[in-house]
């Protein structure tokens, strides 16, 4: 059998990392190009968006079974086969000449990068040993947390001074750089070395592939179609129903299931996988809503609403290396990550107090407060769910984590535009209520809108006049609906601090694949 070589554990850090934060960059990055797409392509805005949805099924659908896939095919060719195809469909992305093209292109892309986390993950946990599993955390954070921030300003930046086709060309240097680093530096461990052929479970992976498929579509899609008052959307939220609870019973039934599901009897991962789907759900549902209110409301450019967002993300760089090194130095995870939960809560409460006239000060500081308690999440929380793991459960443990990860994300997401929309008429019908001639305080707006407009004192409003009051409804409606999204989330998180608390408090026991 070939010798094990021993290589620096943070080269292989920077192998793993590399192409994890480019693939959960481009989760992000199209979104501000798709006007560009559209029109490039000429397509229309709803058939546009499939650019997007199509890249999210795909990568759902192949998170959860990287582990089965790793252990089947070996872990550095499954890593090595991710990135080829992720950058290859990178550059069949940029050259597309027609949206089905790049559709097909954006699925294919969604299939190389959905293995790239878990394994990365997986990767950093057995590299690492165990008492500097807040190092690994931080290192892997830096990837998947900080990525879908930069992604946007990124793509706006390279859409505007280049074309849209960029923001896929520029994973090229960085994919073939990670090809060589995993060539020279990954190596299978020993348990995946002498694992025997595995079983295909067939019907397990047909029922995972068509639910998850058919409930990111939903998530999606949703809004837009007007969620179950559309066939469509009620029809796939049916089928998801049906195939995602089979899969279930069948894989729990199963000897050879594509997900093992049964790791969900350790108490510790099934804390941890809840605290980071609703916790996730949460945040991702105010990081939605944040860039909103500034260039709906504020009159922000995408340029700006992305710095708003960017001293947050600096926040969460310099305080996870931290996090990570008094981890290393014996403080529990599960105080840190009470604290981090905690702290994410406020920020949320914080942002729910913004009106028309705050200024950017008022609120990239709660952006602040955000990414140091994403930090103080984000790290506890990722070492702390896998205390109990065996290594040769790791592949299939981080699949699930980073799927309820990104499935807390789209149902947030989801979640976000639905509640804003439903709040904004909520209040535009209470405030509309107060426009009537016997309100003393539309008569003096209506008499100084009329001074400024026409130059007449008439206490009667004229039809620029009631646009103008219109407007300004309409504006603070959707203002008092951002504040209502923003605490309901608040106070969802709050509710997930004493959950950190019943997470164990042993030390990992496991043997992990240590290299100097």
């Amino acid at each position: 059998m070939q010798k094990q070589v021993k290589v620096n554990k943070w080269i292989i850090a920077l192998t793993v990392i590399l192409p994890t934060f480019i693939e959960v960059m481009d989760t992000s990055v199209v979104n501000v190009s798709l006007p560009h797409i559209q029109g490039s392509l000429n397509a229309s805005v709803d058939e546009s968006t499939w650019v997007l949805t199509s890249y999210l099924v795909s990568n759902a659908i192949i998170i959860p079974i990287t582990g089965w896939l790793a252990n089947m095919f070996g872990r550095k060719r499954y890593l090595l086969f991710s990135i080829i195809l992720f950058t290859f469909s990178s550059l069949l992305c940029g050259a597309a000449p027609s949206l089905e093209i790049l559709i097909i292109a954006r699925i294919l892309q969604g299939i190389g990068g959905g293995g790239l986390q878990p394994l990365s993950q997986a990767i950093l946990l057995e590299t690492f040993p165990p008492k500097e599993h807040g190092v690994a955390m931080a290192i892997f954070g830096m990837g998947v947390v900080l990525a879908p921030t930069v992604g946007p300003v990124l793509g706006g930046w390279i859409t505007d001074n280049l074309s849209w086709r960029w923001i896929f060309y520029i994973n090229l240097p960085a994919g073939i750089l990670a090809v060589l680093f995993t060539i020279m530096f990954i190596f299978d461990p020993e348990y995946i070395k002498t694992k025997t052929k595995q079983y295909i479970d067939y019907i397990g992976l047909s029922l995972l592939t068509i639910g998850l498929g058919s409930l990111q579509i939903v998530l999606d899609k949703g809004e837009m179609e007007d969620w179950f008052n559309s066939n469509f959307i009620f029809t796939l939220s049916i089928i998801a129903a049906i195939t995602l609870t089979l899969f279930v019973i069948w894989e729990l039934k199963s000897k050879h299931p594509v997900v093992n599901l049964k790791i969900f009897k350790d108490r510790t991962f099934t804390l941890g996988n809840i605290i980071m789907f609703l916790g996730f759900f949460a945040f991702f549902g105010g990081i939605v809503l944040l860039p909103l209110y500034l260039q709906q409301l504020m009159g922000y450019t995408a340029l700006w609403a992305g710095l708003i967002l960017g001293p947050g993300g600096i926040a969460t760089l310099l305080i996870m290396p931290v996090v990570g090194e008094m981890m290393r130095k014996g403080v529990h995870p599960k105080y840190l990550l009470a604290i981090g939960i905690a702290i994410l809560g406020y920020s949320l409460i914080l942002m729910s107090d913004f009106n028309l006239q705050a200024d950017f000060i008022s609120i990239a500081f709660p952006r602040i407060i955000q990414g140091i308690g994403l930090g103080l999440f984000f790290v506890p929380l990722a070492a702390a769910t896998y205390v109990h793991i065996p290594k040769q459960e790791m592949g299939n443990a981080t699949g699930i984590f980073n799927l309820l990860r990104n499935l807390g994300g789209s149902f947030g997401t989801a979640a976000s535009t639905t509640l804003l929309s439903q709040r904004s008429q909520f209040h535009q019908h209470h405030l509309v209520e107060h426009i009537t001639p016997y309100n003393p305080w539309l008569k003096q707006k209506v008499l100084m809108l009329n001074s400024f407009i026409e130059h007449k004192f008439n206490l009667m409003p004229t039809g620029k006049t009631l646009a103008l009051i219109y407007r300004e409804v309409i504006a603070q409606a959707k203002m008092l609906a951002f504040n209502d999204a923003f605490f309901i989330f608040g106070i969802m998180i709050f509710f997930l601090v004493p959950l950190a608390f019943f997470m164990s408090s042993a030390k990992p026991s496991q043997d992990h694949l240590i290299v100097e």
